[in-house]
């Protein structure tokens, strides 16, 4: 097996529930937590995306929200946890794993996460990676009037909730040349498969309680961060990313050029290239970490 790849599933007891997790990479390198958006599962973080990280020199972590995948799951709207919980989630898989310091990447629903974590846990942080997220502002472009969401089927029908997740999924490329209708589906029909219920999947994330930090708002992190967001987004349209990279000081814009509000394939090297650089500054920020990665990252066409 190559160094890069995955260590298998293992199912950690966090915080009074089971998490599923799965790590790729040598663990004395840089730690990144990929964290997931709503009602999305570890099978969102591709596993070659996984690998082609890893293999930049970090020890990467995927897993299962509470409500998703093989994690613990509630009955459908009836979620008794909040985004602090699934907060402190994050920070138990990194006592799980024996991560002092970890460099979170955060997508959608989950910037929240990162910013509870960035603010009230910065001793726990490296470095910060926002994905096709939001300041949440008033004065930002609704979705696009394009965007044509499908309607929820029954759940007991699993060729329907798989119709229904690429349904969705090419919806939110945004009408992308990147979006691959096979390989969605192939993801969909796994994530239905493997989920303990999918109905939980569909509704929890939306029905928690959307808590904030107790220490303040995106002005007050102080972790190196990234904040990527793709041209095609039809959820949060661009202005969104670049109203979040003004609002965190110092952060920096990676344009995902052809990407909606997904992660599509093509735009896999230069959002590594700019990880890995990103990563970097932000072990050399804290004087270096005992997992550090030493590999030189490249320069990302679409930063702004």
């Amino acid at each position: 097996m190559n160094a890069h790849q995955s260590h298998g599933e293992q199912l950690l007891s966090i915080n009074g529930v089971e998490l599923c997790v799965e790590t790729f990479g040598d663990r004395a390198t840089s730690a990144i937590m990929l964290v997931a958006g709503a009602g999305a599962s570890m099978l969102w973080w591709d596993a070659e995306l996984c690998e082609r990280i890893a293999a930049r020199g970090r020890f990467v972590i995927r897993y299962d929200h509470r409500d998703t995948g093989r994690s613990t799951c509630y009955p459908p709207g009836q979620p008794t946890y909040s985004l602090t919980d699934l907060a402190l989630d994050v920070l138990g898989i990194q006592d799980a794993l024996g991560i002092e310091r970890a460099h979170v990447l955060c997508q959608s629903m989950s910037g929240g996460i990162g910013l509870i974590l960035g603010v009230d846990h910065p001793d726990r942080v490296a470095s910060l990676t926002f994905v096709s997220t939001s300041t949440g502002a008033d004065d930002l472009p609704p979705p696009s009037s394009d965007l044509a969401m499908p309607a929820e089927p029954d759940s007991s029908d699993a060729a329907a909730l798989v119709d229904y997740v690429v349904a969705g999924a090419r919806a939110c490329a945004g009408g992308s040349p990147y979006f691959d209708e096979a390989a969605i589906r192939a993801l969909a029909e796994r994530d239905v498969a493997r989920a303990r219920n999918y109905a939980s999947t569909l509704a929890n994330h939306y029905a928690i309680e959307f808590d904030e930090p107790t220490q303040g708002g995106f002005g007050d992190i102080a972790a190196p961060t990234l904040v990527a967001h793709g041209d095609h987004d039809p959820l949060l349209p661009l202005p969104h990313g670049e109203a979040l990279r003004d609002a965190i000081p110092g952060a920096e814009l990676l344009v995902l050029k052809g990407a909606g509000h997904d992660l599509p394939g093509p735009v896999w090297d230069d959002l590594v290239s700019a990880l890995v650089r990103h990563t970097e500054e932000g072990d050399m920020e804290e004087g270096g970490t005992e997992e550090g990665g030493t590999e030189e990252g490249g320069t990302e066409e679409g930063r702004s």
